[in-house]
């Protein structure tokens, strides 16, 4: 488990927000009812409420210049601002919605890069912890995983490097949280099954020497010392000096002299 860091993305908006012409702090249910106004008033509006920090009242705003003027130059902006709106007013679902949107109907905008972003992190700021099911965590790692692919060298793609980092140490983590519970109850082909997955799919994060170990364990209650012994000796190779390849080289000993390395001192 780690812990989630909400990222301040009102200094990444403001490239792309456009001045208002005034601002106000008292909110009306009035101000999103359909009421025709011309652009400016209407943008200037919703940027002022912005501006106080009511959130999804701007964010119903902007989606209001989308509709009453589809066509003018400010629609555009306005989609993706009603996204970042929801997504500050922690509304993460309809971020995504409004973002994808966007993306939709202008995939090859400059702000392009920016939406994959405030979607990404939609998602990541939705994760809890690692006892809880994980399919926004791979929602979020995918969606980084887009935008670092479609714009490498964005201004968001170094932090999206170390977001897909983070996520990927977390989806093995609940893998070897599920595989430990399978050991503890005895099913030593599923918990061999999710120990596999870890050093098959995440085998940079800090989960694989474990996971080799718990491999050495749960391949020789199968009755597969031969496998084992594989299992040990790339613990050995790779983490000559982890407790993790201490415990592996003893129980491999236990069963009968093998030729694997001894485990080197931590010291």
């Amino acid at each position: 488990m780690f812990n989630m860091t909400r990222i301040a993305a009102v200094g990444l908006a403001c490239a792309i927000i456009l001045p208002a012409t005034g601002c106000s702090r008292t909110t009306s249910s009035s101000d999103t009812g359909y009421v025709a106004r011309d652009v400016n008033t209407l943008y200037a509006l919703a940027k002022q409420r912005l501006d106080a920090r009511d959130y999804e009242q701007a964010a119903e705003l902007f989606a209001e210049v989308e509709r009453q003027h589809p066509y003018s130059v400010w629609a555009r902006r306005a989609q993706l601002m009603s996204a970042f709106s929801f997504y500050s007013a922690r509304k993460y679902n309809e971020a995504i919605s409004s973002g994808q949107r966007f993306l939709t109907i202008h995939p090859g905008n400059k702000d392009a890069p920016y939406a994959h972003y405030l979607i990404a992190m939609s998602y990541y700021l939705q994760i809890e912890d690692v006892s809880r099911d994980q399919r926004i965590s791979q929602q979020a790692l995918d969606a980084f995983g887009e935008l670092v692919r479609r714009y490498p060298q964005s201004r968001y793609s170094s932090d999206s490097r170390l977001k897909m980092d983070l996520l990927t140490d977390h989806l093995a983590g609940k893998e070897m949280e599920i595989g430990r519970f399978y050991e503890r109850s005895g099913k030593w082909l599923a918990a061999n099954l999710r120990f596999r997955k870890v050093v098959d799919d995440y085998q940079t994060t800090s989960h694989t020497p474990e996971a080799l170990q718990r491999l050495v364990e749960t391949y020789l209650a199968l009755g597969i010392p031969e496998e084992a012994q594989k299992a040990a000796a790339v613990l050995g190779t790779n983490y000559p000096s982890s407790k993790w390849y201490e415990r592996a080289y003893r129980l491999m000993q236990r069963h009968g002299p093998q030729q694997l390395p001894q485990p080197q001192s931590q010291g």
